[in-house]
């Protein structure tokens, strides 16, 4: 339809067009002349005065807004899943702009509150003239445009429409192809209800109530009354001392001014005061039938009476997945079913993105993110992408469970498991507490390999920041001020919620997790525990201090370096670089180690805890013992005592050194390379 195609950007954007004459009127002159849409309060309703009331208005501003300022993406089906089709020709216009004087954000919104209050939104589809290929998108306005259902044959209808707009001379038949048509609530297949129409009674008590506010106000905030005289007063009389009263008495400005009565006139009240109305209450009432009529919670247009910090979050939910949700799909299957070719329908498909609306607090995303990547629906990636970051090398692996296996399977259970059933097997032939030094010689490659990525990490971003900083930049001399400039940006990088804090805690979360829930199962059994021992709160403790630990102590290793006043700024780059180096190549094997060790006693103490065991006994492993441990073997001690005390000492060998505990050790190792064992007393 060239006509339109010419006009339709004119069309979209006029608010009433040229004036309105006697022969082309326009609506608000005929709702004038005629009453329009009278409510019982007394108060003309239409589309232009109801959005004048504060709570509709607001009611319509928020789901209006929130259609379109949600992203909307063209998604192509995959034989699993789905993908994001931004090579179709409506992923444009639907996520970015539907034509050149409109984002997304406003032709949704404009198109949405058409079918709040005219119960349709429609658009005009401009297509190429050769391809057929959908170019643009323009909004109609609904009052100009009619709906007709036209018979096709034996039982078949399509929805064509007239666009009869006098005032700018447009007349124009437009097929089911050329108009985006979004109905309302309650769609027949020419349209929905009007809200407007539906709530013209609410919406004119309202407004007759804003209205009576307005002029009570403007009446000294006062109830009207009268003036009477003992005796006789004439018409003319009459007429001057009520002017005289009112233009010295009326209105807010002239609030408080002394009146003088002579002659015996006397002043009586005649109206109720606004608390016996109950004109407050009113008012109250009045945004609570909004929310009614818009399906919203009341703190959504500003009524926070019955609003808590406790119910808040779930009325925001209620509100994505009750009200919200409705309107999304009608947009959704509108696309569909008017704008998608039928041999596309099978392959692509509109869906709006909601996750920013049903995000938690900070504490309950990270943890669902949590469960989510040890459970092996969620990669690294795919949380870095919810959190609006940018992927990482290596970050779309799953991690999968080693004690999962796939119902119906026998024998399965993966390495951990197995280590487990064979050293239930050997018990009575082995060590005591040999089952989990087992668990942890399964899990020390895991844990070496995902320090590997941090030590490599590291590597990466602390050497540009090397770079950029400390090495010589063509004798523009950096100094002391560069040295500043580096710890500043180290600190950034080293912070917790620094990239390098952030892989750590992702991949230490779901590794030390399970970790965790192995040794757990075979602590329970060594003491005959029956119940299940849940650690997952524990693990996210023990991850966090021993992430925030090591953050301290790199960050600390390299400030000292990059601080050393006797080295020159060649050799601090120098030693950062040889120091990084050394934690590629040395320190995921000590921390493999080191975790391996810790991990599998502190996590069965805090099995044995819940299992009420009170008692636990030092036991050195191996057949060479250093000195220290040696002294410790077989020592007991209360299950809530630690075995040395900080700033304790232990003895050694005949030299006479002693080691002091740096932390209170309720559990081995106490230093590094020990692989002793804490074991229960029962």
């Amino acid at each position: 339809m060239p006509v339109l195609r010419s006009a339709a950007a004119a069309v979209a954007h006029a608010k009433s067009g040229p004036l309105s004459g006697v022969a082309t009127p326009e609506k608000w002159v005929v709702d004038w002349v005629t009453g329009g849409l009278q409510s019982s309060a007394g108060i003309r309703v239409d589309q232009e005065t109801a959005m004048m009331y504060a709570p509709y208005f607001a009611g319509v501003r928020v789901i209006s807004e929130d259609v379109g300022g949600l992203p909307l993406f063209m998604y192509e089906r995959l034989a699993r899943g789905k993908r994001r089709a931004a090579e179709h020709p409506l992923y444009a216009l639907l996520h970015d702009a539907p034509n050149n004087m409109m984002g997304a954000l406003s032709f949704r919104e404009n198109l949405t509150g058409h079918c709040m209050n005219w119960g349709r939104g429609a658009a005009y589809v401009v297509t190429h003239e050769r391809t057929g290929t959908i170019e643009e998108l323009w909004p109609l306005r609904p009052d100009r445009l009619f709906p007709k259902a036209r018979r096709m044959g034996n039982g078949r209808f399509e929805r064509w429409y007239q666009y009869l707009d006098d005032v700018n001379g447009i007349y124009a038949n437009l097929a089911p192809g050329e108009v985006l048509f979004v109905p309302g609530v309650g769609d027949n297949g020419l349209g929905g209800h009007s809200i407007v129409e539906l709530a013209a009674n609410s919406i004119g008590l309202g407004l007759a109530t804003e209205h009576y506010g307005a002029k009570v106000f403007d009446n000294n905030s006062a109830p009207g009354g009268v003036l009477s005289h003992p005796g006789e007063v004439s018409d003319e009389a009459r007429k001057r001392m009520r002017t005289d009263w009112e233009n010295l008495h009326r209105g807010i400005n002239r609030a408080g001014l002394m009146a003088i009565l002579e002659e015996g006139v006397t002043w009586a009240n005649v109206g109720l005061p606004n608390d016996a109305n109950q004109f407050l209450e009113t008012r109250k009432l009045q945004v609570t039938d909004m929310s009614r009529w818009l399906r919203l919670p009341p703190h959504m247009i500003g009524d926070l009476e019955r609003a808590t910090f406790s119910n808040i979050e779930s009325q925001q939910l209620d509100y994505v997945s009750m009200a919200l949700t409705s309107w999304l799909t009608r947009w959704e299957q509108a696309i569909i079913t008017q704008l998608l070719l039928p041999e596309e329908r099978a392959q692509f498909f509109p869906e709006h993105l909601v996750d920013g609306l049903l995000r938690g607090d900070t504490a309950a995303r990270y943890q669902a993110y949590a469960v989510g990547r040890q459970w092996g629906w969620l990669s690294a990636n795919d949380v870095r992408e919810r959190e609006n970051l940018n992927a990482i090398d290596g970050g779309d692996e799953y991690l999968v469970p080693l004690n999962m296996v796939p119902a119906g399977r026998s024998g399965g259970g993966g390495p951990a498991r197995a280590v487990v059933r064979l050293a239930r097997a050997l018990r009575g032939r082995r060590a005591v507490g040999q089952a989990r030094a087992n668990i942890a010689d399964a899990w020390a490659p895991k844990i070496a390999e995902a320090d590997q990525e941090v030590a490599d990490l590291e590597a990466e971003k602390v050497g540009a920041l090397v770079d950029e900083h400390l090495t010589d930049d063509g004798g523009r001399g950096r100094g002391g001020r560069s040295i500043a400039s580096f710890v500043l940006a180290l600190g950034r990088l080293y912070a917790d919620d620094g990239p390098i804090g952030e892989l750590m805690t992702s991949l230490w979360m779901p590794l030390f997790t399970q970790f965790a829930a192995d040794v757990a199962t075979e602590a329970a059994e060594e003491v005959g525990h029956e119940d299940d021992v849940d650690l997952s709160v524990w693990a996210h403790a023990y991850v966090l201090a021993h992430v925030g630990y090591r953050l301290a102590t790199s960050f600390g290793s390299l400030r000292n370096l990059a601080q050393d006043g006797e080295a020159t700024d060649e050799q601090r780059a120098a030693d950062i670089v040889a120091r990084l180096t050394e934690w590629q190549a040395d320190r995921p094997e000590r921390t493999a180690r080191w975790e391996s060790a810790q991990l599998p006693n502190a996590a069965a103490r805090e099995t044995w805890k819940e299992a009420g065991v009170q008692t636990l006994r030092w036991v050195t492993q191996g057949s060479k013992h250093c000195p220290y441990c040696t002294k410790l073997d077989g020592r007991e001690t209360d299950i809530e005592v630690p075995f040395i005390a900080k700033g304790d000492e232990v003895d050694g060998d005949e030299d006479g050194e002693k080691l002091v505990a740096k932390r209170n050790t309720f559990h081995p190792p106490v230093h590094a390379g020990c692989r002793c064992q804490v074991v229960p007393v029962v």
